[in-house]
């Protein structure tokens, strides 16, 4: 009731809060940035590091797939991986995430949650270890996850070249217009495709291969078993962030904020 006294304590952070502004009261999203992050150079390097690091990791990844047999329907994940440049794209992987490993934790103030950004990076170079020890069977599940990576770097990108919060719905033809619109439309669209649809699809496979093996009577192995467990906590990480950004936005259409989420996404 509004006679109630106010609620004591902070306010529980939500991990959306790292790219996006959030009202404190309705917990919606607003237009631009997080305040802080305008002057803050620290970041502003990092999120730089990580543009120019991540194309070299995902360009590898590409390469190392038959886009041919990818393409066909009728071919599964590990038939389309060639896995021609594999050596190349492990090594520059593990020195992409070693590196912003040791930047977070040198430099906490370069990203809003320096804890979930280090226990994401040491989970991954954990996960890292099954294509490390079997690269034949499962070299073709590192670069399916890695893919997400694009959509990490359009992420960076979206807070990089929009500062101000141009909403990428609204009709205007400048070229910087069009360049932030394409950006958070290709975000959204690899953030659905990529985190909500891949990552399940590829637990559905672990799943499958750990039970074939377990109907063999092998309950645990490094290649299955192992990644099964640490996918599951990626796929839960997935849906947290994009339950946090889809109740952002649909509480700011309850309060009629219909134009702040088209400028703000």
């Amino acid at each position: 009731s509004s006679s109630a006294p106010p609620r004591m304590g902070r306010r529980r952070r939500l991990l959306v809060e790292d790219h996006y502004r959030v009202d404190a009261e309705t917990k919606s999203l607003l237009p631009g940035l997080p305040i802080d992050d305008d002057e803050n150079d620290a970041r502003d390097l990092h999120d730089f590091f990580n543009l120019i690091a991540l194309v070299p990791v995902v360009v590898l990844n590409i390469i190392n797939w038959d886009w041919d047999v990818l393409i066909d329907g009728n071919k599964t994940l590990k038939q389309a991986w060639t896995g021609q440049y594999f050596p190349l794209f492990f090594a520059t992987t593990v020195g992409y995430f070693v590196a912003d490993l040791i930047w977070v934790i040198q430099i906490p103030t370069c990203v809003k949650s320096p804890a979930v950004i280090v226990q994401h990076h040491v989970a991954t170079l954990i996960y890292l270890l099954v294509p490390y020890m079997h690269p034949q069977d499962t070299g073709w599940l590192m670069g399916a996850c890695l893919i997400v990576e694009i959509n990490t770097w359009l992420l960076i990108a979206r807070r990089v070249f929009n500062k101000q919060g141009f909403g990428p719905w609204v009709i205007d033809l400048s070229l910087f217009s069009i360049r932030v619109k394409l950006i958070s439309i290709f975000f959204y669209v690899t953030w659905i495709s990529i985190r909500c649809f891949l990552y399940p699809v590829i637990w559905r496979l672990l799943w499958s291969l750990w039970y074939d093996d377990y109907k063999e009577g092998v309950i645990f192995n490094t290649k299955y078993a192992f990644a099964l467990g640490l996918h599951s906590i990626f796929c839960c990480l997935n849906f947290k962030w994009t339950f946090d950004l889809f109740m952002s936005k649909l509480r700011a259409w309850k309060i009629g904020g219909h134009a702040k989420v088209e400028k703000g996404l």
